[in-house]
């Protein structure tokens, strides 16, 4: 009597547990879990791993199925690469070129199209350059200098024609308040390549200067290297001093925010070596110095010891003491220098800082001074400096 139910009861548990498993099914069907969608596919170029990735390239990130939420860059010292990331959000570019052996870390965080967040790490090594070149920037850093001081730098090696507009590209001065200026390109008197930047027309006094170089991983010729890193630098403007030579008169003249504040009397060059004239910038000082003839070709006529010395031209144009020229004030008869009394040479030393502006008038000097031959940029206008520029 008992068999029947139980066999019943029997048949009823399948069906019990296929409508709890067809239950189930339906709750699972309606979507996938986030932890379940395909992470985004970051790629980092150069790759991971990479001992010797090539030099002159950029660090490129991309985010296919996804987009980057956060690119962190460090180079070997643990500085920032800075970089920027495209509008999609799909892809990071690196600002500057990648330097010669430099050990690069690029942490990156995605999102995926399904909302799946993703991180990883990258780490890569560039390859040793055969040859880096270098510079050396005027003014120092921190320095306060005259009004007619431009920046000047100075490289290590020869930079290639075709090379000098990236170079250029990758100098910025700004200004603190704005002044006009260009940069153009040199052979220092030493026969090194140099790159300037002048204002238009003399800086004003307390402008703040900085100049930025974004020059590692830029190749700077076949034969001449790599730049293995950044500058950063910056200056500022000090006190409106000029002075003016007057040949003629044998008078020098001292100027604050364009007012004279003094005169001195002294002798330029003799006919047979005039001073060289327009406007020239003060490059250095140096408070002894012994005068030998042979640096400006005039053999072993003399070895006379200066103090107060004021450099203009690197050929040797020079203001100074001149304790045994007897003819002060009356005669001009000197090699091309200014020679004044010492008293009166350490005055013009101290009014006149590096930077500062003296300008020969009335020599009959007609010699066309090579702007290279000191930092000598007030020689030509301004639209002749600014056709030195690879940018023009």
């Amino acid at each position: 009597m008992h068999a029947g139910p139980r066999r019943h009861h029997a048949r009823l548990i399948p069906a019990l547990i296929a409508g709890a498993t067809l239950l189930t099914a339906c709750g699972t069907g309606a979507g996938t879990s986030t932890a379940e969608q395909p992470a985004a596919k970051v790629t980092v170029t150069p790759a991971a791993g990479s001992k010797a990735a090539e030099l002159g390239s950029r660090i490129s990130v991309k985010a296919d199925g996804g987009k980057l939420t956060s690119v962190v860059v460090k180079d070997g010292d643990g500085g920032d690469v800075t970089g920027k990331l495209a509008g999609d959000g799909a892809s990071w570019t690196s600002d500057g070129k990648i330097r010669p052996k430099t050990t690069y870390t690029v942490r990156t965080k995605a999102t995926s199209d399904g909302g799946r967040e993703s991180a990883r790490k990258s780490v890569f090594t560039t390859e040793a350059a055969d040859k880096v070149n270098k510079l050396t920037n005027t003014p120092s850093n921190g320095q306060s200098v005259g009004t007619g001081m431009p920046v000047s730098i100075l490289f290590d090696h020869h930079i290639a024609t075709d090379r000098r507009a990236e170079i250029e590209k990758a100098l910025k001065v700004t200004t603190q308040p704005h002044v006009q200026g260009s940069w153009g390109w040199v052979k220092d008197y030493g026969g090194q390549d140099r790159i300037d930047w002048r204002p238009k027309d003399s800086w004003p006094a307390g402008t703040k200067v900085s100049v930025k170089g974004a020059l590692s991983g830029i190749n700077s010729g076949d034969d001449s290297g790599w730049f293995a890193r950044d500058y950063n630098f910056g200056f500022t403007i000090g006190k409106d001093h000029k002075a003016v030579i007057d040949v003629p008169s044998h008078t020098l003249t001292m100027y604050e925010n364009g007012k004279s504040v003094g005169s001195i009397t002294g002798s330029a060059g003799s006919p047979q070596d005039p001073t060289r004239g327009g406007v020239h910038t003060v490059r250095s000082k140096n408070a002894a110095e012994t005068m030998d003839s042979a640096t400006i070709g005039h053999g072993d006529e003399w070895m006379l010891d200066s103090k107060w010395v004021t450099h203009l031209t690197a050929s040797g144009t020079f203001l100074h003491s001149a304790p045994w020229n007897k003819s002060l004030g009356v005669v001009n008869n000197s090699h091309g220098c200014f020679g004044m009394s010492t008293a009166d040479a350490k005055q013009v030393y101290d009014f006149l800082p590096i930077g500062s502006t003296v300008e020969v008038k009335g020599t009959s000097n007609t010699e066309h001074t090579d702007v290279g031959n000191g930092l000598e940029v007030w020689q030509e206008t301004w639209p002749q400096w600014q056709q030195r520029s690879a940018l023009k």
